[in-house]
């Protein structure tokens, strides 16, 4: 990692942070409808994986705003969807679960627990087909590693040896059940260690999570087969906005916003590379702009046609 790469990182941080809080803010006003989960707390994860996955292609789970963001998707355009605008970048059709841009390899994301993981499989399958260099990384959360298809599609990257990096993003929340209720242990790579190599990480640490997606993301390129990373992260909100999160004590609140993600990353760009704070506030006010003008947009964007929802259908009005 270098000077640069570090403050796009933060500026991507702080620029999905400040978008979370104004998503929210515009749902308790209602204008944003159905469900939505904020990513609070987790940015490091969501930045740093993706900036470090730059090629190839990505599946995600349904707390994906940042992610999608972090992958070129622009804040207007996901802002605009959140809205349930025609200019969003599912056409105002999918809302906050189901961002999806095949122009950036972005197939994210999914409301099934668990549910893009065999997709993510047939999609590292037809790579290794194809013959091509790129691989295929799908992030999940630890509750989707109890799932059947989870084991399933372990056992088939494993024993075709795709190029597949599975990331399981571990915050330790399944909605509101701790993972000690339903596994026996809190490493969930654990389930992964017969199948294939893995890896864990501070998921707080901008740049650990950096160094270790590239070097799982290298391992896959060169035909080592799949690679199993967990991310251990905290969300600072509840599993949705109508989720209240009085599940979780304020002391573990504290001890888990005392490992903040964002304030970790300015640090560094401090002492490390010797950032002055005018660059950093020039970060700051150049991502909460790029939130305002997002945020007006899709105020002014227009509703989708009725005739939208006769597209894009499997099958064809005889």
């Amino acid at each position: 990692m270098n000077k640069l790469l570090a403050k796009e990182i933060y500026y991507l941080m702080y620029l999905g942070r400040a978008f979370e809080y104004a998503a929210k803010e515009h749902y308790m006003q209602g204008e944003i409808s159905g469900f939505l989960h904020l990513d609070i707390g987790q940015e490091a994860l969501s930045v740093a994986a993706i900036k470090a996955f730059e090629k190839g292609d990505i599946f995600a789970t349904y707390r994906e705003h940042i992610m999608a963001i972090a992958r070129g998707i622009t804040p207007s355009a996901v802002m605009a969807e959140l809205f349930g605008k025609e200019a969003g970048v599912s056409g105002g059709k999918g809302g906050s679960m189901h961002l999806f841009e095949p122009s950036r390899f972005f197939y994210g994301g999914d409301a099934i627990v668990g549910g893009h993981i065999p997709n993510a499989v047939g999609c590292a399958y037809a790579r290794q087909y194809q013959g091509s260099e790129d691989g295929v990384m799908v992030i999940f959360g630890d509750g989707a590693t109890n799932g059947g298809a989870f084991f399933e599609s372990l056992n088939i990257a494993a024993t075709q040896k795709l190029p597949l990096l599975f990331l399981c993003e571990n915050n330790e929340y399944a909605i509101g059940t701790h993972i000690k209720r339903v596994a026996p242990f809190r490493e969930q790579a654990k389930k992964a260690e017969p199948y294939m190599l893995t890896l864990s990480v501070d998921g707080m640490d901008a740049e650990a999570v950096y160094k270790t997606i590239t070097e799982a993301r290298e391992l896959i390129e060169k035909g080592h087969g799949p690679v199993f990373v967990e991310a251990f992260t905290c969300r600072y909100e509840g599993h949705s906005v109508s989720d209240a999160n009085t599940y979780r004590s304020a002391q573990e609140m504290a001890h888990c916003k005392a490992k903040d993600s964002l304030q970790r990353c300015k640090n560094r760009l401090r002492e490390r590379w010797e950032c002055s704070e005018d660059e950093i506030d020039a970060l700051e006010q150049k991502a909460q702009k790029a939130v305002d003008d997002a945020v007006t947009f899709a105020k002014e964007a227009a509703e989708p046609k009725a005739d939208a929802l006769y597209e894009h259908l499997f099958v064809e009005e005889v």
